[in-house]
C-alpha cells in the first residue's frame, strides 16, 4: 500500500481545492442543478455536511503536517494572551489532541455559534432561491467584492494586532534619482508584501479585476423580459448585495469555528469538521422540511427525479463538497482570506475566460485594454497573495516549492490569456450584412444550378437516382410533366421530402396502413383524413368543423393530380403545433436501416402500383371507431426537456446542458450560425441541438396551447415542424387559399420600397403559448414588443460605425436600452392587440399592464411600412408569404419549418433575425440607416450610418421576384404531388420494387 506523508496530503488538499472551484466556475452556467434551487441547496448541504462528520471520524488516524516555525498563526486578538505559551503555528497541530471532550462538546457558547452560521446559511439560500427564480431582473452579482470583505475583516480582526517588522531604507544605489527611485519600490514592496494590509492589497486587485470583468456583460442581456411593472428589478439588486455580505459573513463565520479550536488540546481539525458539518446540516434541516413540504402540497415530486436534474444535483453538490473538505483541512495554513482569494482567481479567471473565448468578434464588444486590465489585476491579486506568504515567511518550509509552483501556473494562465488578449478584436471594416448578401448570391445560384439542373425527363431521372440512390417513385413521368405544364423552377431538389420520409422505409407498410386508420378514427387526436380512391380525392366525414377547412382546402390541392396517385389514406394534423417527436436514438437506427436497403437493378423494378390496394385500407368512417390513441396530452406544459431535446444526439448541448441565466445572452449557443449579431446560417438557426437557452425563449417550447404527441414514428401530416421532429411536411392550406392575402388596393397601396415610411411594424396577438406562471415573459412576440418599446433596464449592442467614420470601420457600441429608439431615432410600431389571449388570471393583468395594447389593423395597411416583421405563432406565421410578394422587405424569425426551407435564401430574399433578437437594432440600424442630432446652435441631423435603400430594395425585389417563380400555389402542387408519390410508394406492400425506369 502506498502512503503518503501528511506535506502530500496537504498539497493535495490544495489541488482539490483548486480543481473544484475550477469545475464548479466552468459548469456554473450550464448546470441543470438550478431547475430546482432548493433541491440543489438540500442536496449540497447534505453531501458536503456527512462528507465532514464522516471524515471527522476517521481525522485521529491522519497525520498532521510536522511543525514548522513561521511568522504568524491566525488567532484572534482576544486569545493572543491565552495562545502565548503555546505554538504559534496552527500547523504544528498535534494529533494527540484529536478528541473533543464532552464539556467541549456541550459548550453552548459554540453551540450558540453553529447556529447562528447556519441561521446565515438558511437566509442565504432563501436569497438564492429567490435571484435564481427572478434571475432574468437580477443585475450582475458582487462575489467578486467578497475577498476584500474578507481581508477587511481579517485586518481588522488578526492582522492589525501583528507584530510586523518595520520597513527600513535600502542602502544604495548612491546615485539620488535611483535612490529615490529604489526607496519607492521598496516601500511598495513592503507595503504589498509584508505590511499588515499586503492581503487587502491583494484582495482589492482582485475586486478591480471583477469590476471590469462584470462590465463585458454589458450590451448581451437577453431580450427574456424583466418586467418593468413587477418592480423586480431593484428589489433583486438590493438581494444580490445582500448575498455578497452574507457570504462573506458566512465565510467568517467559519472561519471563527476553526479559530476556536486553534489549540492543540482543542483538536482542531476535528472541531473544524464537526462544527461546520452540523451547521451545514442545521441548513438541510431547515430547507429539506420545506421542501418536504412544498413537494406533498404539489401532489409529486416527478421533476425532481429528472435525471439530468438528479445528476446535476449531486455533481455540483459532491464538488461543493470537495471544496468545503479540502478547505477544512487548509485553512489552518492559508486562512479564509487566502482561501477566498484563491477561489476568487479561479472564478474570475474562467469567468474573463469564457466571455472571450465563446464570443465572436467584434461580438460581444469587449476592448483588448479593457481585458488586459481586468486579466492583469486578477493575475497580480492571485501572485501576490502567493509571493507575500514567501516574502513575510508565513509560507512552511515543505509548502515552499508548492508556492513556486503555483505562482508558475498562475503565470502560465496569465500568459495563455495574454496571447488571447492580442488577438482580441473590437473594430470591423466591413460590414457583416454586405458579406452576407453577397454569401446569400452565391449559396442562392449553387443552389438554383442543382435544383434545376435536369432539362429533360432522362436528366431528372438521372439525377434523381444520384442524388438519393434509388429509383423514383412510379409515375415519375407524370409528375414531370405536371411540374414542366406548372413552370416550375425546381426539378431535381427536394432534399425535405427525401428526409422526411426516408425513416418511414423501415416501417413495414401495414404498420403504416394500420397507424393511419387508427389516427384518423379517433376524434380525441385531432386528426383529419383524405381518402384517395381510383384518382379521386375525398375528405373524411366527421372531421372537428372549426378545422375541416384545412382539409378540404388540402384536398382540393391533391385533387389536381390525384388521378395518378394509388389508393391510400392521409392523415392530416388539424392543429398548429407538431405532433411526432421521435427519439434521437430511434430515429437514428431507422435513417440507419433505410440507408442499408440495396438499390434493385433495373430489370427487377416495377412502374406499377400493386393491384387491391384500396381493400388493404380500413374505412376511415365512422370517425370515432378507434378508441386507442397514440399520442399523450402535453398541452400547457414545458416540453423541452422530455420531447424536443430529446430528438438531439445524447452529446448535444441541448441534452447535455441547462442555460439557466435567462439574464444574458448564451454567446456559445449563438457563436455556430452566427457573424457576431447576424445569422450566418439560417438553417442551423432553426436546428435547436446547440441551443439549449432556447428552452425558455419560445411558446412553443414552454407551453404549447395544444400538444398531443407521440414519441413513436406515426404517419402525420403536418403543415410545419420543429427541427428534429417527424411529422411529414406539405405544403400550407393556409396559403393556398389565401387565409392571409397579398391584395393591396387604392385605400392601401403597396409603393415602391423607397416610398414606404422608413418603419419597422408588427401587429398581432400572444397566441404562441399559453402562460400561466410568466411564461409569456420568453415568448418571441411579447420579447419583440418590449425590446422595442419598455426595455428600460437593459443595454443593447448596436453595430455602428466607429467616431472617424471615415475609414468605414464599425464595432460595437453598448447603449441604454432604449436609446435605439430615442437617440439613434430608428422608428418602429410593434404593438400587441387588445385584448391579451390565451393566459391566464395574474399573466393576463400583468401583460396588459406591461405592453401598450392596440387595437386591430387592416391587413392590407402593412404595405405602407418599409420593414415587416414575421413571428412564429402557435405553428408557422401564415403572413410570411404575402410579406415576401410585397416590395417591403420582410424581417423574418422563428423556429417553425415550412415545405419552401430550401428554397429561399436568407440576405437574398428575406432578412433573418435571429430569435433571441439580440442582433434586430444592428440589423435595422444597417437598413435604415441612422441619424445623431448636432447639438450645436443650429441643429442639423447628420448620418451616423447612411441608409442601405439599394441593399434593402434589392432583397425585397428579389424575394418578391423569387416568390412569384417558386412559391406559388402551382409550386405547392407540384411539391405536394411529388411527396405523395413517394408515400404511395411506402405504403405500397412492394414498395421495394416500386420505381420509374425509362
Amino acid at each position: 500500500m502506498v502512503h503518503f506523508s501528511a506535506e502530500t496530503g496537504l498539497k493535495a488538499s490544495v489541488g482539490i481545492f483548486l480543481l473544484s472551484c475550477t469545475f464548479l466556475a466552468t459548469s456554473y452556467n450550464t448546470t441543470f442543478a438550478f431547475d430546482h434551487p432548493l433541491n440543489t441547496a438540500v442536496v449540497t448541504c447534505l453531501v458536503a455536511a456527512f462528507s465532514l462528520l464522516i471524515l471527522s471520524r476517521f481525522i485521529n488516524r491522519i497525520p498532521s503536517p510536522s511543525s514548522s516555525v513561521h511568522k504568524y498563526s491566525v488567532i484572534p486578538l482576544t486569545e493572543r494572551e491565552q495562545a502565548i505559551d503555546e505554538p504559534s503555528s496552527p500547523i504544528s497541530l498535534e494529533s494527540s489532541s484529536s478528541s473533543i471532550t464532552p464539556s467541549k462538546t456541550r459548550n453552548p457558547a459554540r453551540w450558540f455559534k453553529i447556529g447562528l452560521v447556519s441561521v446565515l446559511g438558511c437566509v442565504r439560500v432563501g436569497l438564492y432561491r429567490q435571484i435564481t427564480a427572478n434571475i432574468e431582473c437580477a443585475p450582475d452579482g458582487y462575489a467578486y467584492a467578497i475577498p476584500f470583505f474578507i481581508a477587511i475583516y481579517d485586518y481588522w480582526r488578526n492582522q492589525r494586532g501583528r507584530s510586523a517588522t518595520n520597513w527600513t531604507a535600502p542602502d544604495g544605489p548612491q546615485n539620488a534619482p535611483l535612490r529615490t527611485i529604489a526607496t519607492i519600490a521598496s516601500r511598495i514592496h513592503y507595503f504589498v508584501f509584508r505590511s499588515q494590509l499586503r492581503y487587502v492589497a491583494s484582495a482589492a486587485s482582485l475586486l478591480a479585476s471583477g469590476y471590469l470583468a462584470v462590465a463585458f456583460d454589458k450590451g448581451r442581456e437577453s431580450t427574456y423580459i424583466c418586467a418593468t411593472v413587477s418592480g423586480q428589478y431593484p428589489r433583486l439588486h438590493t438581494l444580490r448585495v445582500l448575498s455578497a455580505i452574507l457570504d462573506s459573513m458566512i465565510l467568517i463565520g467559519a472561519a471563527e469555528l476553526s479559530n476556536e479550536a486553534a489549540r492543540p488540546r482543542d483538536g482542531r481539525r476535528k472541531q473544524t469538521l464537526v462544527s461546520w458539518g452540523f451547521s451545514l446540516l442545521g441548513v438541510a434541516a431547515f430547507w429539506g422540511t420545506i421542501v418536504a413540504y412544498l413537494t406533498i402540497r404539489s401532489h409529486g415530486s416527478e421533476d425532481f427525479v429528472n435525471p439530468h436534474f438528479l445528476r446535476s444535483a449531486i455533481g455540483q453538490g459532491a464538488l461543493v463538497a470537495c471544496v468545503i473538505v479540502s478547505a477544512s483541512q487548509l485553512i489552518p495554513h492559508y486562512g479564509v482570506v487566502g482561501l477566498s482569494v484563491l477561489a476568487g482567481f479561479v472564478s474570475l479567471y474562467y469567468t474573463w475566460t469564457a466571455t472571450l473565448f465563446d464570443g465572436h468578434q467584434p461580438f460581444p464588444l469587449v476592448t483588448a485594454p479593457r481585458a488586459f486590465a481586468a486579466l492583469l489585476l486578477n493575475y497580480l491579486g492571485g501572485l501576490s497573495f502567493l509571493y507575500a506568504r514567501t516574502v513575510s515567511e508565513e509560507e512552511p518550509q515543505f509548502l515552499y516549492r508548492f508556492n513556486i509552483t503555483l505562482r508558475v501556473a498562475l503565470t502560465v494562465m496569465a500568459g495563455i490569456g495574454f496571447i488571447f488578449v492580442t488577438q482580441q478584436g473590437s473594430v470591423a471594416h466591413l460590414h457583416p450584412i454586405d458579406l452576407l448578401i453577397y454569401e446569400g448570391r452565391q449559396h442562392h445560384d449553387k443552389w438554383l444550378h442543382r435544383a434545376n439542373s435536369s432539362q429533360t425527363l432522362a436528366d431528372a431521372v438521372a439525377q434523381y437516382r444520384l442524388q438519393y440512390n434509388q429509383h423514383p417513385p412510379p409515375n415519375f413521368d407524370k409528375w414531370y410533366e405536371f411540374a414542366m405544364n406548372k413552370s416550375s423552377l425546381v426539378i431535381d431538389d427536394f432534399d425535405e421530402i427525401h428526409n422526411n420520409l426516408l425513416p418511414f422505409r423501415s416501417v413495414p407498410p401495414a404498420a403504416i396502413r394500420d397507424m393511419t386508420h387508427k389516427l384518423a378514427t379517433n376524434p380525441y387526436n385531432e386528426i383529419g383524413a383524405i381518402s384517395i380512391r381510383n384518382g379521386t380525392a375525398r375528405v373524411q366525414e366527421g372531421i372537428k368543423p372549426t378545422h375541416a377547412w384545412m382539409v378540404i382546402s388540402a384536398a382540393k390541392m391533391v385533387a389536381k393530380f390525384a388521378e395518378h396517385l394509388p389508393d391510400m389514406d392521409l392523415a392530416f394534423n388539424l392543429n398548429d403545433e407538431p405532433r411526432v417527436a421521435v427519439p434521437w436514438e430511434k430515429m437514428s437506427a431507422l435513417k440507419d436501416q433505410a440507408l442499408s436497403y440495396p438499390v434493385l437493378p433495373d430489370e427487377r423494378i416495377s412502374n406499377e402500383w400493386s393491384t387491391g390496394r384500396s381493400d388493404q385500407w380500413l374505412p376511415i368512417e365512422p370517425a370515432d371507431q378507434t378508441p386507442d390513441t397514440m399520442f399523450v396530452d402535453n398541452s400547457f406544459k414545458n416540453i423541452f426537456d422530455r420531447y424536443v431535446s430529446a430528438t438531439c444526439p445524447p452529446s448535444s448541448k441541448a441534452r447535455s446542458q441547462r442555460i439557466w441565466d435567462r439574464r444574458h445572452l448564451c454567446i456559445s449557443c449563438v457563436r455556430p450560425h452566427s457573424l457576431g449579431e447576424f445569422p450566418s446560417d439560417w438553417a442551423l438557426a432553426t436546428d435547436i441541438c446547440h441551443q439549449p437557452d432556447l428552452a425558455h425563449l419560445h411558446g412553443f417550447f414552454m407551453s404549447p396551447a395544444s400538444f398531443k404527441v407521440s414519441q413513436e414514428l406515426i404517419p402525420v401530416f403536418s403543415q410545419s415542424a420543429i427541427a428534429g421532429f417527424g411529422d411529414i411536411i406539405f405544403p400550407s392550406p393556409w396559403n393556398y387559399v389565401d387565409k392571409i392575402e397579398y391584395k393591396p388596393s387604392t385605400d392601401y397601396p403597396d409603393a415602391n420600397y423607397t416610398d414606404k415610411s422608413n418603419t419597422l411594424f408588427w401587429i398581432g396577438s400572444t397566441s404562441e403559448g399559453i402562460s400561466h406562471s410568466g411564461e409569456w415573459k420568453g415568448m418571441p412576440r411579447q420579447r419583440l414588443t418590449h425590446l422595442i418599446n419598455n426595455n428600460t433596464h437593459n443595454h443593447v449592442s448596436v453595430f455602428l460605425p466607429t467616431a472617424d467614420n471615415t475609414t468605414d470601420s464599425y464595432r460595437y457600441q453598448i447603449l441604454p436600452g432604449t436609446s435605439p429608439s430615442s437617440s439613434l431615432h430608428l422608428d418602429t410600431a410593434v404593438q400587441i392587440l387588445d385584448p391579451i389571449v390565451r393566459c391566464r388570471h395574474k399573466d393576463c393583468e400583468d401583460q396588459t399592464a406591461e405592453f401598450g395594447l392596440s387595437g386591430r389593423v387592416d391587413f392590407q395597411a402593412h404595405w405602407q411600412n418599409r420593414y415587416l416583421f414575421d413571428a412564429d405563432g402557435a405553428g408557422f406565421s401564415g403572413r410570411f408569404l404575402p410579406f415576401m410578394q410585397s416590395h417591403s422587405l420582410p424581417f423574418k424569425t422563428g423556429l417553425f419549418r415550412q415545405w419552401f426551407e430550401t428554397r429561399i435564401t436568407p440576405w437574398l430574399h428575406f432578412v433573418p433575425v435571429d430569435v433571441r433578437l439580440h442582433g434586430l437594432w444592428s440589423t435595422l440600424a444597417y437598413f435604415s440607416g441612422v441619424e445623431s442630432s448636432d447639438h450645436s446652435a443650429t441643429p442639423q441631423k447628420t448620418a451616423l450610418l447612411k441608409p442601405h435603400d439599394i441593399e434593402g430594395q434589392w432583397i425585397a425585389e428579389e424575394g418578391r421576384k423569387w416568390a412569384a417563380q417558386v412559391l406559388r400555389k402551382e409550386d405547392m402542387e407540384v411539391y405536394f404531388f411529388r411527396l405523395l408519390l413517394e408515400w404511395g410508394r411506402l405504403t405500397d406492400d412492394r414498395r421495394e420494387e416500386l420505381g420509374y425506369k425509362l
